[in-house]
């Protein structure tokens, strides 16, 4: 079970969702209210808000009132931290890789080798 306290399980389980992430997505084009966000999805004013509370709470978004809007701005160091985790891993795989192309380089060059060596070679052609 992932502890509700760690920042980092917090920020994933918000980008868990596919509406949250189409919200972050719009809100890296700039800051947007309430209901230009919840525009483009099939759901009501209440369904947009919980999610922006999810948002929120994760520290993704920040949310203000400005006069009668609610505006809503991208806060992406909670990001930073889930990249950080995950560059670790993409590292490890990239090496992992790297290392099984030069492993199948080196077993093609040494089955070419092989070949070359049994090979019957052609008869040469007199002159």
């Amino acid at each position: 079970m992932a502890n509700t306290d760690d920042p980092l399980s917090i920020t994933f389980a918000a980008l868990a969702d596919p509406t949250r992430r189409a919200i972050l997505t719009r809100l890296a084009r700039g800051e947007a209210t309430v209901g230009e966000l919840g525009e483009p999805f099939d759901m009501s004013a209440p369904a947009i808000s919980k999610h922006l509370r999810v948002l929120e709470s994760a520290g993704l978004i920040a949310r203000e009132v400005d006069a009668r809007w609610r505006i809503c701005r991208l806060r992406a160091e909670p990001m930073h931290d889930a990249h950080d985790w995950l560059e670790a891993y993409r590292r490890h795989w990239e090496g992992n890789l790297d290392r099984l192309v030069e492993f199948v380089e080196r077993t093609h060059r040494a089955d070419e080798e092989k070949r070359d060596a049994g090979a019957p070679r052609a008869p040469r052609k007199k002159p």
